[in-house]
């Protein structure tokens, strides 16, 4: 069974409290729980590690070079800015499927430029809970 890591940056533990028009109202443990099941059935043990800190993201990062096979990251607002995020990203040679629940060009300009984006093996954004899932559907293909 093929290992992945799904790594949720700052204030998605907030999900089905922050932002109901952007995120609906379903809460984090529950996508969660879904994803897992997901995962499963689906040929691989995963684990979900969520920070609201950079540093935290970045050790786990360092982490997965042993014992995983793909990551699954929904970095949030680090997707933008954060070059330490995306350099930990690029030490790593496993595939990283960048994830958004929403459509991030779709919103406010800021979001439309990420960082990682270059270091990750492809994108998937706008689809709600189900991108998480699409990335396990891409993982499977490439791993």
């Amino acid at each position: 069974m093929k290992k992945a890591l799904v790594l949720l940056g700052p204030n998605l533990n907030m999900v089905g409290i922050r932002e109901k028009g952007v995120y609906g109202s379903e809460t984090a443990e529950s996508i969660n729980s879904q994803i897992l099941e997901y995962a499963e059935n689906n040929g691989f043990t995963a684990e979900i590690f969520q920070s609201n800190h950079e540093g935290a993201i970045i050790d786990k990062i360092h982490s997965a070079v042993e014992g995983y096979d793909g990551v699954v990251i929904n970095a949030g607002a680090l997707t933008h800015y954060s070059y330490a995020l995306r350099d930990a990203i690029a030490c790593i040679d496993i595939p990283f499927i960048e994830v958004h629940m929403s459509n991030i060009h779709a919103r406010e300009e800021f979001r439309h430029t990420s960082v990682i984006a270059p270091v990750c093996s492809g994108q998937i954004a706008g689809f709600g809970k189900l991108s998480y899932l699409l990335a396990f559907k891409a993982l499977k293909e490439m791993i």
